[in-house]
């Protein structure tokens, strides 16, 4: 199954290639011009591309603001630091699951060794 993925401008671009192994589509904020824009306009892009954004930016991972439900799903990716190396393992060991397309309409908090997710009910909606 190929997944559509939008990476953030936090993303190394040396981490497009990993991502893309698996046959996925991939897009950059980088690349579609929208680094510096708003994280609401980087949300609606992915709305309206209907992609699952990936990203370090912990703004994210507020389900309020930035609603997964009708999404194709937020990945806020973890490491237990930002250097390049340890973003790319735990992104990495996420990809599998990613690409089983268990992520549309949840937001996933990705960490070395597990994934916590949050998929909102019909009171969240």
């Amino acid at each position: 199954m190929t997944v559509r993925f939008k990476l953030d401008e936090n993303f190394d671009l040396r981490l497009v290639p990993l991502v893309k192994e698996g046959g996925h589509d991939v897009e950059t904020v980088l690349s579609e011009g929208l680094a510096g824009r708003s994280d609401e306009v980087v949300f609606r892009a992915c709305l309206e591309e209907r992609r699952t954004l990936v990203t370090l930016d912990l703004d994210f991972s507020d389900p309020l603001r930035f609603p997964p439900g009708a999404s194709e799903g937020v990945a806020v990716v973890r490491p237990p630091r930002p250097v390049l190396s340890l973003v790319r393992a735990t992104l990495a060991a996420a990809l599998p699951q990613l690409k089983a397309g268990q992520i549309k309409g949840k937001l996933w908090i990705v960490e070395p060794g597990r994934i916590r997710a949050y998929q909102p009910d019909t009171a969240d909606r």
